[in-house]
């Protein structure tokens, strides 16, 4: 039976082997950690882990020596060379202290240290998503790092780990499989060095070396606290910075702790993201920051580069105008077969939509995006949209429909200036059950379509809205299962349709609000421009990309459709997270005009050596076609 510990007004369970295996909310009562069943069992139990080293590898988990105290509970685990000693204490507070040893005669290279923190991240259903997960939060920045365990529906109180002596380098992923799939995060590994697998990842991992006799030691501590503000203003960092992102040649200026050395501010002189190091001579920290060209100069080169590599001129009819993923390390375009993520049409139409924005702006050559439009729009009529307004899942298989295509087609057709297609689209849609299901951008095109039509059809129109927005209300928080059971990209559409819901006097202001913590959960404020309020999303990396990659995808494209909202809402307070989703997405273009559809953020996924940009061109043009539609300058 498990030892119980007061955590608060929580409590922490331990085994009968020292690990933790449960932390329950003071208010919930459920869990913050996994419990154990088919893919999540005692060998991941918070505190257990594993080192790589110049010696061999090695996973501790069954302690050689256990010491149960009335606050808590010491533990030695020995294992080849080393010695590792762990305290865990307990009361208001949760401190846990590792202290790794070398206890051979030769000097160590350690080049991982990991420990598991399995927290219950995964999507149930959003009914058990927003009454008993929680989104944790991570930053592993040196001296600064920290993770936020937040409950999914933005309630208090959350859960906040943070570093109070040594310095955390990295996290990691494992089982993430097929298996988990889309609806699991997998387990975290917090990581004082992953130099073993990743040293390129967060601005370069070291190794840990430990002369005979030495250790390397770490401590953090855990507390409830009732909002994400209050667990950040507990502390004061080495090292923050307000704004993450700016121009090329612009100065981004950091706040620094006193007695702590490094650069008040740092000139971008090239496009990408650099790393900042500060110290306070005995432990150092990092913050990530973006610089990028101008926003026209991107959009301008990526609209060149797909129009030269990006379109299957090698065909004989109008599918040789689509846009398909491009491989960036072969120069090869990629054909799907069966793998829907990488056809000719679905989220690939997103290109279709860049050039539309940009043709609108007088970008690029008038000329060549009107024939590039034009033929697109012919591939569009022969193979994707029928008659009767169906949209087909991609040329190969055009008796396949899945909901999501038809807003995304009916606002090209309606870029086009075909009004009359782009509302048989939108009637298909509600006939085909669309009012039950989350597809992005109608709540904006529906009001879109009501302004340029005939009474008869705008109040069809306004009728498909509120009929929609109805059917959610009444949904509560039990949301029928898209893809994911439960993600961000169900919960943005829906407040982007209550927003306009809202704009046409259907629906109260109190049922956005009552919604939009959900939103906001999805996100933290970490001071690296890949995580500032960028949305968690942590499957794109396999479907989408080429290396097949689960894990955490930040910046992903569709975290623009949290700035859709941010920058709607009916007040000012969103607006600097909306804008800072969307320059953070601009970290994923290239000055070449290429661009990743991925970049997988932690330093490994199941072993395998991550932080990296997935080399395909795919879906990523959305994040693109957002920032112009929002005004981002």
């Amino acid at each position: 039976m498990p030892e119980t510990f007061a955590l608060g007004a929580g409590q922490v369970e331990v085994g009968d082997d020292g690990a933790v295996s449960a932390v329950q909310h003071p208010v919930r009562g459920h869990s913050m950690l996994l419990s154990d069943g088919a893919w999540h069992d005692p060998t991941h139990h918070w505190g257990k882990g594993f080192v790589i080293t110049s010696a061999g590898s090695f996973r501790f988990d069954a302690p050689s020596f256990t010491r149960w105290r009335s606050s808590g509970i010491d533990l030695l685990y020995r294992f080849g060379p080393l010695e590792l000693r762990v305290g865990r204490r307990f009361g208001e507070r949760w401190t846990e202290t590792y202290e790794l040893r070398n206890t051979g005669a030769s000097s160590l290279d350690l080049g991982s240290i990991a420990v598991s923190t399995p927290w219950r991240d995964l999507y149930s259903s959003s009914r058990e998503s927003l009454r008993g997960a929680v989104h944790a939060h991570v930053w592993t920045g040196g001296a600064d790092s920290w993770v936020w365990a937040q409950p999914m529906d933005g309630s208090g109180p959350g859960l906040g780990l943070r570093l109070i002596e040594g310095e955390l380098w990295a996290y990691s992923v494992e089982s993430r499989d097929a298996e988990t799939s889309s609806n699991s995060r997998g387990h975290l590994y917090l990581h004082v060095t992953d130099h073993a697998r990743a040293p390129h990842a967060l601005g370069g991992q070291e190794p840990v070396v430990l002369a005979p006799g030495e250790s390397y030691r770490w401590t953090w501590q855990l507390e409830w606290f009732d909002s994400l503000a209050d667990f950040r203003t507990s502390w004061q960092p080495l090292v923050s910075a307000p704004e993450l992102a700016g121009l090329v040649g612009s100065s981004l200026a950091l706040s620094l702790a006193d007695g702590v050395t490094g650069p008040p501010a740092v000139v971008g002189d090239a496009p990408g993201v650099v790393y900042a190091e500060v110290t306070d001579g005995k432990v150092r920290s990092r913050v990530g920051l973006l610089f990028h060209d101008p926003l026209r100069e991107i959009v301008e080169r990526r609209i060149r580069f797909v129009l030269d590599h990006q379109r299957p001129v090698e065909l004989s009819d109008s599918r040789r105008f689509s846009f398909v993923p491009y491989d960036a390390r072969t120069g090869l375009r990629l054909l799907s077969g069966g793998w829907r993520d990488w056809s000719d049409a679905r989220e690939r139409i997103g290109t279709a939509l860049l050039l539309q924005e940009a043709r609108d702006r007088g970008w690029g050559s008038r000329a060549e995006l009107d024939e590039a439009l034009a033929g697109y729009q012919e591939f569009v009529a022969e193979h994707l949209v029928a008659a009767d307004g169906t949209v087909a899942d991609d040329s190969l298989h055009e008796s396949r429909t899945r909901l999501y295509n038809f807003p995304w087609f009916a606002r090209f057709l309606l870029g086009q200036g075909d009004v009359d297609g782009a509302v048989r689209i939108l009637d298909r849609y509600y006939a085909l059950g669309g009012d039950h299901f989350l597809a992005f951008d109608l709540g904006p095109l529906l009001r879109a379509l009501a302004a340029v039509t005939s009474a008869e059809t705008a109040s069809r129109m306004r009728e498909h809205l509120r009929r929609h927005a109805a059917a959610f209300i009444e949904y509560g928080d039990d949301l029928p299962p898209h893809e994911v059971n439960y993600e961000q990209s169900m919960v943005a559409p829906l407040l982007e349709l209550l927003l306009a819901a809202y704009e046409e006097g259907m629906v109260p202001l109190e049922e956005l609000t009552l919604r939009l913590p959900w939103l906001t959960a999805f996100a933290a404020d970490q001071p690296d421009v890949r995580l500032r309020h960028v949305p968690i999303r942590h499957w794109d990396g396999y479907w989408f990309g080429l290396l097949r990659l689960w894990g955490d995808v930040f910046p992903h494209y569709w975290s623009v459709l949290s700035a859709a909202v941010y920058l709607t809402w009916p007040t000012d307070e969103l607006r600097p997270a909306g804008e800072a989703i969307l320059r953070a997405n601009l970290a994923n273009f290239h000055p070449d005009g290429t661009a990743t559809c991925a970049f997988v953020y932690p330093s490994a996924v199941n072993n395998l050596p991550a932080h990296v940009a997935d080399p395909l061109a795919n879906d990523q043009d959305w994040a693109l076609v957002y920032a112009l539609r929002l005004g981002l300058t």
